[in-house]
């Protein structure tokens, strides 16, 4: 088990009702993690509209987690 921290923007933030939250998983890769959260939260979005960031520094989905990681997933950007 591995906790993790994680920050929320945008659609994200609306659908989990919050803009963050510390979690304690079992996943372990991140694409395992954002699995499991659209599960808890009902994430609409598919993993490949997102960009992923692991202590403020992109990363590749297949990353491993690691105790207290900092986890934000990056909704697509509209604007004009």
């Amino acid at each position: 088990m591995t906790t993790v921290n994680l920050q929320y923007y945008a659609q994200m933030r609306e659908q989990a009702g919050s803009s963050g939250e510390k979690l304690t998983t079992q996943a372990g890769s991140l694409r395992e993690l954002y699995d499991e959260l659209r599960t808890r939260h009902g994430f609409s979005l598919p993993a490949d509209a997102l960009k992923v960031a692991v202590n403020t520094q992109f990363s590749d989905w297949s990353r491993a987690l690691d105790e207290g990681d900092t986890v934000v997933f990056i909704p697509p950007v509209a604007g004009g």
